[in-house]
């Protein structure tokens, strides 16, 4: 087998930096989104790529709000909260 070296070794630090940072990134991604879709439901004028009902809208955003609330918290715990409790036993 070839003895190729590991992810860490060739970046020279760990990946898992860039993925908690990215994984809040796209919780700001969603959280944004949706208070688009809510500040947007009244216009008619958002383009022909959204010619969905303003309750629609609404319901649409109140769902990527919450479900970017839940990536943020979840990956805060994941990739924040916990690392620091196992450096610190």
């Amino acid at each position: 087998m070839l003895n190729l070296p590991t992810t860490e070794e060739r970046l020279g630090k760990s990946p898992r930096r860039l993925v908690r940072f990215f994984v809040l990134f796209m919780a700001l991604v969603y959280l944004g989104l949706g208070v688009w879709l809510w500040l947007t439901a009244d216009r008619s004028t958002t383009g022909p790529l959204l010619q969905i009902s303003p309750t629609v809208r609404r319901v649409l955003g109140t769902v990527f709000v919450l479900y970017g609330l839940l990536r943020a918290y979840r990956g805060y715990n994941s990739h924040f909260f916990k690392k620091q409790d196992a450096e610190n036993e």
